[in-house]
């Protein structure tokens, strides 16, 4: 087993390639459906008054942040269309949360994804988060081009035979909100 610092111990071999190295999708029909969910976030660093303006409702594409929230929603709903080796899954509820980070240096963007399944949503959070920060991104990209995404990372998760996980409060999260 290896570890990364500050998180728990990885578990073995990766589960996307077979015996003899080759890419596989995961069997799950003999796994039960459990009720799961994920939480994901992302940041997006922008210039104060383009914040202002998103804030405001005053950018000039209009309301990027409703129009971002129904792109991290359709995300979510189409990331086994995206990400080659995801199951699809029937998703109960997506909610999308996005506010002003906490130091006032752009937006945050929260997504929580939940389904009865034989696998988790951790990639449909993800995917919806990342989505609706590239949306963000794309309405107000003419007001300021050197915004900066990211980190997308998991927060928690719930469900399936590995049971509940929360990410370890790291020095460096400190600075995003």
């Amino acid at each position: 087993m290896t570890t990364e610092p500050g998180l728990s111990p990885l578990p073995g071999p990766l589960t996307h390639l077979d015996g003899a190295g080759a890419v596989r999708m995961v069997e799950v029909g003999d796994r039960p459906a459990t009720v799961r969910q994920a939480v994901a976030e992302g940041f997006l660093a922008m210039q104060p008054a383009v914040l202002a303006l998103v804030l405001e409702g005053r950018a000039p594409k209009g309301d990027v942040l409703a129009v971002a929230r129904v792109a991290a929603i359709q995300a979510a709903k189409r990331t086994s269309d995206l990400i080659p080796l995801c199951h699809p899954l029937p998703l109960s509820g997506v909610q999308v949360l996005i506010e002003a980070t906490a130091d006032g240096s752009g937006l945050r963007l929260e997504v929580a994804v939940s389904t009865t399944a034989s696998t988790g949503v951790e990639m449909e959070a993800l995917t919806a988060v990342s989505v609706g920060l590239l949306t963000l991104y794309d309405m107000v990209k003419s007001s300021d081009p050197a915004m900066v995404l990211g980190p997308v990372h998991l927060l928690r998760k719930s469900g399936g035979r590995s049971g509940p996980w929360t990410r370890p409060t790291l020095p460096s999260a400190a600075s995003h909100g």
